[in-house]
């Protein structure tokens, strides 16, 4: 007679195939969305702050607004010596 069983995986050989299959494409899976979000910067730990958070000085605000062409070059000199007197 033979056995045809002889050489079968058992109920627990399976079922460790299936966890270890599932574990595998899952490992596969999170490697893929990691490569693909540090490709695109997600990781980068480089803070750039956002304009709520920093603090800027009544004179970077006129020269960024004369920077943006906001205001012109007379206009800008004129604040600046008015917040230059206010301050001291």
């Amino acid at each position: 007679m033979m056995f045809w069983y002889d050489h079968d995986v058992s109920g627990w050989g399976c079922a460790g195939m299936v966890v270890g299959m599932v574990l595998f494409w899952a490992f596969v899976i999170v490697g893929i969305i990691a490569v693909i979000q540090f490709n695109s910067g997600a990781f980068r730990t480089e803070h750039t702050p956002s304009p709520e958070t920093v603090d800027y000085s009544a004179e970077q605000i006129l020269a960024s607004r004369f920077a943006c062409g906001e205001i012109d070059e007379t206009e800008y000199h004129q604040r600046l010596d008015v917040l230059r007197r206010t301050a001291h």
